[in-house]
């Protein structure tokens, strides 16, 4: 008995995460309202899919593809993004002390409220490019970060929602130039 116990110890449980491929909810779809600083300066809506590839622990990476159109009398503009999403979820949890009474909860009470146990708040960075970018017919750059929280409202089904700033190359009348734009993203993921 002493050595099958040596052997195989009963109560074995990994601690460490494992690398999960297409994990639970891996697809999303937002509607986004954005401001601009160039081409054109106006709020706008666009529409965003995105697909989780990979979970490790509270780490994630996402590939978000981006669609944004503006067709006026004046001017007509369509803009295609396609970036690698990393996010590291309930980041805020590294605020786990002091024993009594955790820091990390006290800001999750105050952020989401009755909400506080279901929330995964998280950051993430933004890298990837943009098309039209340097011209009309050319790839640009993009990158970014992103502030947000998740609430899983049923197995399979959760409403996301988070604020962004990105600044990417674009051609908008033939002229090329960096603009910065703000977002604020909501929708689910599935």
């Amino acid at each position: 008995m002493a050595l099958s116990a040596m052997v195989s110890p009963p109560c074995v449980s990994a601690i460490d995460a494992a690398p999960e491929w297409l994990p639970l909810r891996p697809f999303s779809f937002d509607v986004s309202f954005n401001q601009r600083t160039f081409a054109p300066q106006l709020r706008t809506i666009a529409a965003q899919a995105g697909f989780t590839a990979l979970r490790y622990g509270p780490l994630e990476v996402r590939t978000i593809y981006q669609y944004y159109s503006n067709h006026t009398p004046i001017s007509k503009t369509d803009q295609n993004s396609l970036y690698l999403n990393p996010r590291w979820n309930n980041f805020i949890d590294i605020l786990d002390f002091p024993r009594d009474k955790p820091i990390n909860r006290i800001i999750r009470h105050i952020l989401f409220g009755p909400l506080e146990d279901r929330a995964v708040p998280y950051v993430g960075a933004l890298l990837g490019g943009t098309l039209p970018g340097r011209g009309a017919l050319s790839p640009g750059y993009l990158y970014g970060a992103q502030v947000g929280v998740r609430f899983p409202v049923a197995l399979g089904v959760s409403v996301d929602m988070g604020f962004q700033y990105s600044r990417f190359e674009i051609d908008f009348k033939s002229k090329s130039d960096l603009t910065d734009q703000w977002l604020f993203t909501i929708g689910v993921r599935l």
